[in-house]
């Protein structure tokens, strides 16, 4: 008699501008998936920090070591699954995060410029909203090749966090 497998732990990186609320549906997910949460903007090195606190946009240089760092999570976790919060705005950013696992998944959390910009000014956090439109304008929406599940942003959690999983494929018993 055949055994049923369950399938192997997601790797699934829920990307987005700032203000998307990557981090609260990735945590909320993780918890649901039972599986760990990695904090994206806790791995910047702290001159990124600093260079964002003063309203001065990351260019590609900036992020290179931010997305190595974001890598090795990725690749130091891929065998229990993992949920990473990043924003991940580039398509070379994202290949980068796939080298760490090519069965990486995406969940893109697409928000209107008018909430992100409200949020931003709401909220305390090391990106000000000033730099909003530098992220919208290095923003490149996954390709179709991507595969990524795209979620508007800004329903409620629980309902959201329920669709990523339906969306994804995830088992309703999974874990």
């Amino acid at each position: 008699m055949p055994t049923h497998q369950m399938p192997a732990p997601p790797t699934i990186v829920v990307m987005g501008v700032s203000g998307s609320g990557k981090s609260r549906l990735g945590a909320a997910l993780a918890r649901a998936c039972g599986v760990g949460f990695v904090e994206g903007d806790a791995l910047h090195p702290a001159a990124n920090i600093a260079k964002m606190s003063a309203g001065v946009p990351l260019d590609d240089a900036d992020r290179q070591p931010w997305l190595a760092a974001v890598a090795a999570a990725i690749a130091a976790r891929r065998d229990d699954g993992v949920v990473v919060a990043c924003s991940a705005l580039r398509r070379c950013y994202r290949d980068v995060l796939r080298q760490a696992d090519p069965a990486l998944r995406l969940l893109y959390l697409r928000v209107p410029r008018e909430e992100l910009a409200r949020r931003l000014r709401e909220r305390s956090h090391f990106m000000p909203a000033s730099l909003l439109d530098s992220q919208l304008a290095t923003l490149e929406e996954p390709a179709a090749d991507e595969h990524a599940v795209v979620l508007e942003g800004g329903i409620d959690l629980a309902a959201t966090v329920a669709m990523a999983r339906q969306a994804l494929a995830m088992p309703a018993s999974w874990p």
